[in-house]
């Protein structure tokens, strides 16, 4: 670390310089403020001190002033090849009646949290309040790239804060060139200067606070150079929030859904979406200057945050060893981090469970006990990311160990896998709720007559030739002996309710329109007992082959989607498994409409189920 802070005592009057010179706490001073009448004040992290009982006068700043350089169209200015910052307050006639000197420092290694992030390549956007040491990690940043990874890197400097006041720029920067801006205003026209005549593969901005450098942003991502910049906000919120600078992560619009698509997000109709990309790839907030918040994917996290799900980025702190140590936030209130790796300057050091999942898909893997004799659960692949073995389950586990006990004994198929030949053949089978004698006595007995009203007409006619089931269906509703209907379809639709009244017809409703749901209201209606599991599905219907190992990565599959993806809108990350079942995993999220991907080596190679 470098502060020069001699230089900035040195333009203080001798009353200040003093204390200062002796104070212990000197190396970690962050600003001196003089106001005209007031008495000076030295501040330090998380404290202030007065220097003197004196109060300053106007000579004491024209003294200062007089030390420093010319102050630009912000009110800044600094002292010559030195990090140090001037800054001024004028009264309504001009005249300077307060200075605000605060201590600039060149601190080497405090990117060691985001290197691997920086030498990605990508666009990076950092984020954090006043005096966390966003300018120190830009002017880090810009030193790597020049100097380590030989990028050519140019820096836009509105300031001089980045690489000092003077033409010679500062020697933290490393071999980065410096533009300066003769006014702030002017900023955006730099910055597209920067690119059209100087060729950088990188470009470094502090401070992106209008529209027009928003835009002159974008503008440089578009042509492929790397931006690495700060902006004002403390979190990607407040950037959704602001209107000026909503562009830098896709910008946001209003958009009108479908009944259709809006019915399936269980959402208003009219919704907030991203508009583009994003300019910055990645985003980091600085919420303390050892503690840094990673979204790795601006994208994904805009559009969670815009269907009102919590993002689950990474925290990187800095151990007690030096390491830094990654976690993640869950998107539960109590905001608890759960470990998934652990990473020194020279490498990556894996510490966590090789069982757990980790990252976002930390809550699928958190404290899911084998309560069920089947499957992947009882086999012991899935334990809790931190060991709670003394500590009793929360009120939020016990609910998620009920539904995944309740999920096993009630499985579901859904709307398209049961089209498929694997639901037909599921259809083929005996019916266990119907033996010999209850197909004749129903085939023997009256006949019923069925309206449907929003329910799949093909669905219903699968179901009732495969089950052998005595129904008729009717499009009039005056000689129907009920109706089945869609129970969102029936809420939103009072005609219906109005004339099934009036024609004392009973309604009987279902979730969904998917055989599971229409084969169990059928037997409902014509009050067949279930004696047993009417919708149980036999995954190995599923399969190609025999093995439990099929049957497991299925139903791991299944439950991923329906406990977690489904409801939570969370990717979830499954166990390694082969390709030949890497693909029947696959071909089941189809059918959930969702997407999939395969990532990593083999023989580690494991699929990513992403939400819709």
């Amino acid at each position: 670390m470098t502060d020069d802070l001699t230089k900035l005592l040195h333009i203080l009057p001798t009353s200040i310089r003093r204390p200062l010179e002796q104070h212990p706490q000197r190396d970690s001073l962050v600003e001196v403020v003089m106001d005209l009448g007031r008495r000076p004040e030295a501040r330090f992290p998380g404290k202030a001190e007065y220097l003197s009982e004196e109060p300053i006068t106007l000579a004491d700043l024209n003294a200062c002033i007089a030390n420093v350089g010319d102050f630009g169209g912000d009110n800044r200015a600094g002292i010559e090849q030195t990090l140090h910052r001037i800054s001024a307050i004028r009264n309504r006639r001009g005249e300077i009646i307060g200075l605000t000197c605060r201590v600039g420092r060149a601190v080497f290694g405090t990117i060691g949290m985001i290197r691997d992030l920086v030498e990605s390549g990508r666009s990076i956007l950092m984020l954090g309040r006043p005096g966390v040491g966003k300018t120190t990690a830009l002017r880090e940043i810009a030193r790597v790239l020049a100097d380590e990874l030989e990028k050519r890197v140019v820096i836009i400097d509105t300031s001089n804060e980045i690489a000092g006041d003077g033409d010679v720029p500062h020697p933290a920067i490393g071999r980065a060139r410096r533009m300066q801006v003769a006014r702030p205003e002017l900023q955006h026209q730099v910055m597209i200067e920067a690119v059209e005549n100087h060729m950088p593969e990188v470009i470094v901005i502090d401070e992106i606070g209008t529209e027009l450098e928003a835009l002159a942003a974008r503008t440089i991502a578009e042509r492929g150079v790397q931006l690495v910049g700060t902006a004002h906000g403390n979190r990607l919120e407040n950037l959704i929030k602001n209107p000026t600078l909503s562009d830098l992560i896709g910008g946001i619009q209003s958009v009108t859904l479908g009944d259709d698509e809006a019915r399936r997000r269980g959402s208003q109709k009219s919704v907030l979406e991203r508009k583009a990309p994003p300019t910055f790839d990645i985003a980091v907030e600085m919420l303390e200057r050892q503690r840094w918040v990673v979204h790795e994917h601006v994208a994904e996290t805009i559009d969670s945050m815009l269907r009102g799900r919590q993002p689950n980025p990474q925290v990187r702190t800095i151990g007690e060893t030096g390491k830094v140590i990654i976690t993640h936030e869950l998107s539960s209130s109590d905001s608890e981090l759960v470990p998934t790796r652990g990473r020194s300057s020279k490498g990556v050091t894996p510490i966590r469970d090789a069982t757990s999942f980790g990252g976002r898909d930390s809550q699928f893997g958190k404290n899911v006990g084998a309560t069920s004799s089947r499957g992947w659960r009882s086999s012991g692949q899935m334990r809790p990311v931190s060991a709670r073995s003394n500590a009793l389950p929360t009120a939020e586990e016990q609910q998620f160990e009920q539904l995944l006990d309740e999920s096993l004994r009630n499985m579901a198929i859904d709307d398209d896998l049961v089209a498929s030949p694997a639901a037909d053949a599921l259809l083929s089978l005996p019916n266990p709720m119907l033996d010999e004698s209850d197909h004749q006595s129903l085939a023997g007995g009256d006949v019923l007559y069925i309206y449907p009203y929003g329910v799949s007409r093909h669905q219903l006619d699968q179901v009732i030739q495969t089950l052998k089931l005595p129904i008729i269906l009717t499009k009039d509703i005056d000689h129907a002996d009920a109706v089945l209907a869609l129970r969102s379809h029936v809420k939103n639709h009072t005609k219906l309710r109005h004339l099934a009244k009036a024609r004392q017809v009973p309604i009987h409703t279902i979730k969904a329109s998917g055989i599971p749901q229409i084969a169990r209201g059928l037997r409902r209606m014509l009050n067949i007992d279930e004696m047993g599991n009417p919708d149980g599905t036999d995954l190995e219907l599923l399969i190609r082959g025999d093995g439990d190992d099929e049957i497991e990565a299925l139903e791991e599959a299944r439950l991923a989607v329906e406990q977690i993806v489904i409801p939570k809108g969370q990717p979830v990350e499954l166990l390694p498994r082969s390709a030949s079942v890497r693909k029947m995993q696959h071909e089941l999220v189809e059918h959930y409409h969702l997407k999939s991907r395969s990532f990593g080596e083999e023989p580690n190679r494991r699929l990513r189920i992403y939400p819709a």
